[in-house]
């Protein structure tokens, strides 16, 4: 059963909140897509939880990049993540997680031939919005940079060609705009 999100976000009866596969908000970052499924409207903006079901074979997520207000919590569910946190490299497979802390450079990838699905957990929540923002800018660097701002993250573009040529990556082009 499940209980339709406006309830579910107000309901301290004890009830269980049911969430399915589809439900939650979806975003897509370049070639990467994924939903929000639980927002902060859900937790008293303490955490939200994206799944990004199928991040393509070989591709970069995300230039280096590091967040001055949410700490980020990664569960491999299938594939083979890479990620880099600081100088250090991680590559990761299913049942692992991944904790990159507010204040790292950090940045991932789908390492592997197979498409790799990873849940995320945001702490706090406030960063749901974001991607939607950064596809409503549409290259615009002016504007992405106003973004960055408002969610306080620092972006190293001139990070992607070096990743994906140290790694052997793809990036999709919102990922390597400038």
């Amino acid at each position: 059963m499940s209980i339709p999100r406006d309830e579910a976000k107000h309901d301290v009866s004890g009830t269980p909140t049911v969430i399915l596969p589809g439900d939650g908000d979806p975003f897509r970052f370049g070639g990467v897509g994924g939903r929000f499924q639980i927002g902060g409207s859900d937790t008293d903006r303490r955490f939200a939880v994206a799944q990004l079901p199928e991040v393509p074979s070989r591709t970069l997520v995300a230039p280096l990049h590091r967040h001055h207000n949410e700490d980020e919590y990664t569960y491999v569910l299938e594939g083979t993540l890479g990620t880099m946190v600081g100088e250090e490299v991680v590559t990761a497979g299913p049942g692992t997680w991944l904790v990159k802390p507010r204040g790292q450079w950090h940045t991932f990838w789908n390492a592997g031939d197979d498409p790799c699905h990873v849940m995320e957990i945001v702490s706090p929540a406030g960063f749901e919005t974001y991607f939607d923002e950064v596809a409503a800018a549409q290259g615009d660097r002016e504007r992405l940079a106003q973004i960055n701002e408002k969610y306080a993250i620092d972006m190293d573009f001139e990070s992607v060609p070096t990743l994906c040529e140290r790694f052997g990556l793809t990036a999709p082009e919102v990922v390597s705009q400038r």
